[in-house]
């Protein structure tokens, strides 16, 4: 679960775009149409997607150290903004640059109704953006990258447990020790989380082995904070929410 704030209305957009420009570069642009940088940014300023040339060029400064291109970009950051690449690598990092340059036209045209743009893009990519959209992903992703930085995961073996859906995000092996960590990111420095009640009867039954994983400050400049025995350490209140219907379409007959 992540906690939206105050993130820039095209974040994903514009992390996708600085992306392509760091990866790619004058490829990356003709893809548009464009032969200059500054015709490329003044672009997205004309269609309402950045209010200034400025902010597309911070996009692709942030990604600039990571990418063997002329340009040294924010380096003075580090790996700072690393999870972000992590991120759109996890789900785009082997398209070619038409491939990935349509996935950026497909949010255009989709958003800003840009009929003149022709896009082909494989059903597969578009599950891949609605995931991108869905920032969960992205703590997830920090913490698989950087879970060695919390002292109690410290050279442990860690094992994925999302797809079974038990309540919990990973099992970390440490030794002769096995803790429970599910992941929860927050935008900002500060802010709530929620627990679901599979995860809330996990935590009551493992506690002190159970640790939640906070990624906090994850606009900017990630930074972990843990809690063991979530139940035990802090006050939760029970809320019962009505899921919405569901339609299902049943066959009237058997297969022969």
């Amino acid at each position: 679960m992540t906690q939206n704030s105050n993130k820039h209305e095209n974040y994903e957009v514009l992390n996708l775009i600085g992306y392509g420009l760091s990866k790619f570069d004058k490829l990356f642009i003709k893809e548009f149409g464009f032969t200059t940088q500054t015709s490329f940014f003044q672009y997205f300023v004309k269609i309402g997607l950045a209010e200034t040339p400025s902010v597309v060029k911070n996009r692709m400064d942030i990604f600039d150290p990571f990418f063997p291109n002329e340009r040294k970009g924010w380096w003075q950051k580090g790996n700072a903004y690393l999870h972000r690449k992590h991120l759109i690598d996890s789900l785009f990092g082997n398209e070619n640059v038409k491939s990935y340059a349509d996935i950026v036209k497909l949010y255009l045209k989709e958003n800003y109704k840009i009929k003149e743009l022709y896009v082909e893009v494989k059903p597969i990519v578009k599950s891949r953006f609605k995931k991108l959209q869905e920032t969960g992903l992205e703590a997830e992703l920090y913490f698989i990258n950087n879970y060695n930085e919390i002292s109690n995961f410290k050279n442990g073996i860690l094992e994925d447990a999302r797809l079974y859906g038990d309540g919990y995000d990973f099992q970390i092996n440490v030794n002769e020790s096995s803790f429970l960590a599910e992941v929860k990111g927050i935008r900002e420095k500060r802010g709530k989380f929620r627990l679901t009640e599979k995860e809330f009867l996990m935590a009551s039954e493992y506690k002190n082995d159970y640790i939640i994983a906070l990624v906090l400050n994850m606009n900017d400049s990630p930074n972990f904070l843990t809690i063991e025995n979530p139940i035990g350490n802090l006050k939760f209140e029970e809320r019962t929410i009505r899921s919405k219907e569901i339609k299902e379409y049943h066959l009237i007959s058997d297969i022969n």
